[in-house]
């Protein structure tokens, strides 16, 4: 298949690896060219184009197979939302109307979720998220299923939780600094999945995902904050995290819910199976590499 990687970063640049290693004819696109040898390196051909700027993307080939769309914001706020995921979206969704495109996959984010009651949910859940760029987010995927309904545009949709592994992980990095915190109780929900995971699952979405359908990409069990560093602790020998109040409104703010998310339907339809089905099984992994390469745990 010839591939397109929009997005040639944390999770871009090694599907791409994996998916030439597999035998596919990969292009890797990003808006500049300083990563230009590292995509060679790894066995990909390098495009440049600004998916928020459609006349760039006009002077590209597009006689691809597969799309895979993993363009990250940066950490920008909702406006910054709006330009990369939705009008990004909106402008591949027109410059690729024409292509012999087989499969789209788009990564979302399990923050389309607004749930706080620490309920299981699942892609038939209510999407109604608090905050701005959720709803940028949760915009983002009503257009692309409606292009699958009405253009038979082949988007799939992975709602993604939060991603770890090399050099990521937001709540494992505050432990190793010691910043960490335990919000009131400790009973949030936290929903994860590893890099190495996703990548297979973009590639089991490629290989089987239906046109049209949301998959959730998060790993088999969900864990709650304090269960979670209790772990950490007991694994590194180290003092558990102060204790201190929950701060519902900035939380709020910056999105953070608290709910478990069901990965049954990718499972089920993708046959997709984990190698780190848990927290547990990946973090013991990531501390084993972190060890053998004498960085700090």
């Amino acid at each position: 298949m010839r591939v397109l990687i929009v997005g040639c970063g944390y999770v871009g640049l090694p599907l791409g690896k994996e998916l030439a290693r597999q035998g596919h004819t990969v292009f890797g696109l990003r808006r500049s060219a300083l990563a230009a040898e590292e995509m060679q390196s790894v066995g990909f051909t390098p495009l440049h184009a600004d998916i928020t700027q459609p006349e760039t993307l006009a002077r590209l080939p597009r006689d691809f197979d597969w799309v895979v769309n993993c363009t990250a914001s940066g950490g920008g706020g909702a406006d910054d939302y709006r330009k990369i995921y939705l009008d990004g979206n909106s402008n591949l969704i027109s410059w690729l109307a024409s292509s012999p495109l087989k499969k789209f996959i788009y990564t979302s984010s399990t923050s389309v979720y607004g749930q706080n009651d620490g309920s299981t949910v699942t892609e038939k859940s209510l999407v109604e998220p608090d905050a701005e760029t959720s709803k940028v987010l949760a915009e983002t995927e009503k257009l692309l299923l409606a292009a699958a309904q009405k253009e038979k545009f082949p988007a799939v949709i992975l709602r993604v939780a939060g991603i770890y592994g090399p050099a990521r992980g937001h709540s494992f990095k505050q432990f190793l600094r010691g910043e960490a915190k335990i919000e009131g109780d400790g009973a949030r929900w936290l929903n994860m999945i590893h890099r190495e995971d996703l990548i297979g699952v973009i590639i089991a979405a490629l290989e089987n995902g239906k046109a049209g359908e949301i998959y959730n990409a998060t790993d088999n069990v969900p864990v709650s904050q304090l269960d979670f560093f209790k772990w950490l602790a007991a694994e590194l020998k180290k003092p558990m995290p102060p204790t201190v109040l929950a701060d519902t409104e900035t939380a709020r703010k910056r999105g953070a819910t608290n709910k478990r998310v069901s990965n049954a339907k990718l499972r089920a339809e993708l046959k997709y199976e984990f190698k780190f089905p848990d927290f547990r099984a990946g973090y013991a992994a990531e501390i084993a590499r972190r060890a053998a390469e004498d960085l700090s745990v």
